[in-house]
């Protein structure tokens, strides 16, 4: 098993997330599009070379091969607006074993403040895939993604993980139907229709909400969910008029300041008229002071708890369930990792019984007729494939025993690539 585990020994990852950092602190972490492309970028340019960055509502962290936690630290600290004291406070870091399997319990929904979240394996796979775009991820990553992503799948098909209404959009929606017994009659304002705004939108609707207005910094995006739903859209800069009219306001985008600010409350101040506000963003999109407001029931993504409904519980019973799949892959990653460590010895062997055939061949090929050169040189080649393939047999199947690989190295005196271990 100690042998197995070595195959690991080589990732990491580093972070913060939902269960040790308060939403304040979380938004310090956040990395933007550009803050991503110009960690990975940098990180390019300091020689570690296998690395992605995920960064959501609920985290911000980073996996890597061959890369020391305390590199990753520096780098998450470089580009963030957080500093070493708060990582060191609120942040985490796992090695080998333990960092993947952290970040398939990530993918798969485990590790979600949403048990079984639906929107997570997304956002890992945005995170893999722009870090593979810039040539920063290597073959061994590829390969464990692989896996990663098969769980994912495998977690959904063959358990109840998946079942039952598993988003952020979700619990809001839930939260605010806490307070208002029906959604029918509240006049309802979504700001944003992102990703996490439509399926927000689409919650609503499905709960009964009439009365939806939405609004989008670009109108055009706007209307063509309204469209969708038969909502109507308001402007961007009709904001303060808006929230007065309305009873539920969610805010879900991906701006880096509050769009919604104590100033944008001042209507909504002269009749008081009770409200709740839900700020699905990270960094936060209405401002904390607006909470403040004695009319005010203002929740952000912490609040957002997982609804202990029926279909919680039976997600929940299905954890180890998940567990398992997660250890099968691991597992069948582990035999892969492991069966590469032989793929310099194959190489090398195969390259020296095609020089042993050619050497031969050379020496008498001018003993041979022209027109059966083609077909001798055809039966050397399937000679020496055919006892070849039984040493590359023996070698897969005794993939971990370093032993039987030294042995064949010897006894064929071959000169493999060790840089490729």
């Amino acid at each position: 098993m100690q042998h197995v585990e070595q195959e690991l020994a080589d990732f990491s990852v580093i972070g913060v997330n939902h269960w040790e950092a308060a939403i304040e602190v979380r938004e310090k972490f956040s990395l933007s599009d550009q803050q991503k492309e110009n960690l990975i970028d940098g990180a390019l340019r300091e020689g570690i070379e296998s690395l992605f960055v995920v960064s959501t509502c609920n985290r911000t962290e980073i996996f890597a091969k061959d890369t020391a936690p305390e590199e990753l630290i520096r780098l998450l600290i470089t580009y963030s607006d957080a500093s070493l004291d708060e990582f060191h406070r609120y942040g985490f870091e796992k090695v080998g074993r333990a960092a993947v399997d952290h970040l398939f319990q990530v993918t798969v929904g485990l590790d979600s403040q949403i048990l079984g979240d639906l929107q997570i394996v997304n956002q890992v796979k945005e995170g893999y895939e722009f870090a593979a775009g810039k040539d920063a991820v290597s073959g061994e990553l590829h390969r464990l993604m692989q896996h990663v992503f098969r769980a994912h799948k495998r977690s959904r098909n063959e358990t109840s993980l998946g079942e039952g209404a598993a988003t952020t959009a979700y619990a809001a929606v839930q939260f605010a139907m806490k307070t208002f017994d029906s959604l029918t009659d509240k006049n309802i304002l979504l700001v944003g229709t992102g990703k996490i705004g439509k399926v927000t939108c689409k919650n609503l609707v499905s709960l009964g909400a009439k009365k939806v207005t939405l609004v989008n910094r670009t109108r055009d995006r706007a209307e063509f969910v309204a469209d969708k739903y038969d909502l109507e859209v308001a402007d961007y800069d009709d904001l303060p008029s808006q929230i007065d009219e309305s009873d539920l306001i969610i805010v879900a985008t991906g701006a880096s300041e509050p769009v919604i600010t104590l100033e944008d409350m001042e209507l909504s101040r002269q009749d008081g008229r009770f409200k709740v506000m839900l700020d699905l963003s990270v960094p936060r999109n209405i401002d904390p002071e607006v909470g403040s407001l004695d009319f005010v029931d203002l929740a952000n993504m912490d609040f957002l708890a997982d609804v202990t409904d029926e279909a919680y519980q039976k997600r929940e019973e299905n954890i180890p369930l998940v567990k398992k799949i997660i250890d099968d892959e691991i597992t069948d990653y582990q035999n892969w990792l492991s069966q590469q460590k032989v793929v310099p010895t194959i190489k090398a062997l195969t390259s020296k019984f095609e020089s042993i055939r050619e050497d031969e061949f050379d020496f008498f090929k001018n003993k041979i007729k022209d027109s059966d050169r083609d077909k001798v040189e055809n039966l050397t080649r399937r000679i020496v494939n055919k006892i070849a393939a039984y040493s590359i047999e023996h070698l897969r199947d005794h993939h971990e025993s370093e032993q039987v690989t030294k042995v064949v190295n010897d006894m064929f005196k071959l000169e493999t690539d060790r840089n490729h271990d």
